[in-house]
């Protein structure tokens, strides 16, 4: 959810039009979560769940086999994925085929964060590499909205954790 809330107020900080919301299935700890967001250079009225996302950013690489992820994907859409393991290892290279070049991307998010975090914490990584990907919002609005949340030094930590997988994600090869 925080994610999704940080990407929300980046766009607001562009004077784009966004909506963030989470969806809770089973309620039990553990369970698997999905967060939202619609960003529009309109106004945002719709408030129904999004069922043909533009991307998709899964933190669990565990869920790939487990949930149907991609399921309503756009044909022209992203898809980030936090791991460490290349991408043909994953078992869904069928999707990656379907998809236009360099719109599946993977990025050890977790890693990232722990290396700027101390702890594996990979919202505002995962951020920055769905911003490489998509263009959606500038690094600079991403910035001001993780620090807006997160004062201090934790604010730095976490900018430049999205810094550096923005990095990453845009000098990685395509797939």
């Amino acid at each position: 959810m925080t994610a999704a809330e940080l990407l929300s107020v980046a766009a607001f900080h562009e004077g784009k039009h966004a909506q963030a919301f989470p969806s809770f299935g089973s309620e039990r700890m553990g369970a698997p979560v999905m967060s939202f967001c619609r960003v529009d250079d309109r106004p945002v009225r719709l408030r129904e769940p999004i069922v043909e996302p533009d991307a998709i950013v899964i933190q669990d690489a565990t869920l790939l086999h487990a949930v149907p992820v991609f399921e309503g994907l756009d044909v022209a859409g992203f898809v980030l994925l936090n791991t460490r393991k290349p991408r043909d290892t994953l078992g869904c290279n069928d999707l990656v085929a379907k998809l236009p070049a360099g719109h599946f991307r993977v990025v050890a998010a977790n890693d990232i964060a722990e290396k700027h975090l101390g702890r594996p914490l990979a919202n505002a990584a995962l951020l920055g590499g769905l911003l490489a990907l998509t263009e959606l919002v500038s690094m600079g609005s991403l910035s001001v909205a993780i620090r807006a949340r997160f004062a201090g030094k934790v604010g730095d930590q976490n900018v430049a954790a999205a810094a550096e997988a923005y990095a990453h994600v845009r000098e990685s090869t395509a797939c």
